[in-house]
C-alpha cells in the first residue's frame, strides 16, 4: 500500500509517517495542498490522509477537487476541527471518514484498514497462488498451510508478485512500487529483496518460485511437478 499525507504539522507528519512505516505501508508527506495535488497527479496512491487547516489552501477545496474529478481516491480526514457541523461539511465534501486531532495510532490505523477494505478500488483480502497466501488483513502469509515469517520489504515484494503471478513484473515497476519521494529504490535494494524472499520460499519447498526474467524483471511461477 501506498498512502498520500496532507499535513502542515512537521511533528504531526513524522509521527504518522513512523506509525504507517511501522505498519509496512510506504507513505508521502507533503506540507502543502500544491504538493499534494503534485503528488497526486504524478502517482496512483491508496488512501489520502487529509489535513484540512493548510498554509496555502483550505482542505475542504482539495476535497471538493478531487471529488469533482470523479476520483474514487478513500479520503481520511486528520483535522482539528471536531465540532459536529465541521465534521459534517467535510463528509459532505466528499471525505470517507473523520478523525479528529489529537489520536491514538492504532485507531488511525483501524479506520484506514476499514477505508481500504471499503474502498471499490481495493482487491481480494487474500491473495492465493500455488499454496501461497497472503492475508492483506491482517499481512499473515501462509506456505503450504504454515506461517512464513516475513519482513515488511519482503511482504510487499510478495503481495506485488502474487498480484501479477504467472506474468513478468519489471523491475522499475518494483522500484518504482517501493520508493516513496525522497527516497527512491535502486536496483540493487530490489535485488537484495528478491534475493532474501526467494531464499525464504526455498526453505519452505514452496509450490512457487521467483523466476529471473534477465534484462526485464522477476516472475512468480508454480513449480513443475
Amino acid at each position: 500500500m501506498r498512502l498520500l499525507l496532507i499535513e502542515d504539522s512537521p511533528r504531526l507528519r513524522e509521527l504518522v509517517s513512523e506509525t504507517i512505516h511501522e505498519e509496512g505501508w510506504r507513505i508521502d508527506a507533503f506540507e502543502t495542498a500544491g504538493e499534494g495535488r503534485a503528488a497526486l497527479a504524478a502517482v496512483e496512491y491508496d488512501l489520502l490522509l487529509l489535513d484540512l487547516g493548510l498554509p496555502d489552501e483550505d482542505g475542504l477545496d482539495v476535497l471538493k477537487t478531487i471529488r469533482t474529478a470523479k476520483h474514487q481516491l478513500p479520503i481520511l480526514v486528520l483535522t482539528a476541527r471536531g465540532a459536529v457541523d465541521e465534521r459534517i461539511a467535510g463528509l459532505d465534501a466528499g471525505a470517507d471518514d473523520y478523525l479528529t486531532k489529537p489520536f491514538n495510532n492504532g485507531e488511525l490505523l483501524a479506520r484506514i484498514r476499514a477505508l481500504l477494505r471499503r474502498s471499490p478500488m481495493s482487491v481480494m483480502p487474500v491473495l492465493d497462488f500455488a499454496g501461497l497466501q497472503l492475508d492483506l488483513a491482517s499481512k499473515t502469509v501462509l506456505c503450504g498451510g504454515t506461517d512464513l515469517a516475513l519482513a515488511p520489504a519482503e511482504r510487499s515484494l510478495l503481495e506485488l508478485l502474487l498480484r501479477e503471478a504467472g506474468k513478468v513484473v519489471p523491475k522499475r515497476r518494483i522500484e518504482h512500487a517501493f520508493s516513496e519521494f525522497g527516497d527512491e529504490r535502486t536496483t540493487n535494494a530490489v535485488e537484495l529483496a528478491v534475493s532474501r524472499l526467494r531464499k525464504k520460499l526455498d526453505g519452505r519447498q514452496s509450490g512457487a518460485i521467483i523466476e529471473t526474467v534477465r534484462g526485464v524483471g522477476y516472475m512468480l511461477r508454480e513449480v513443475a511437478h
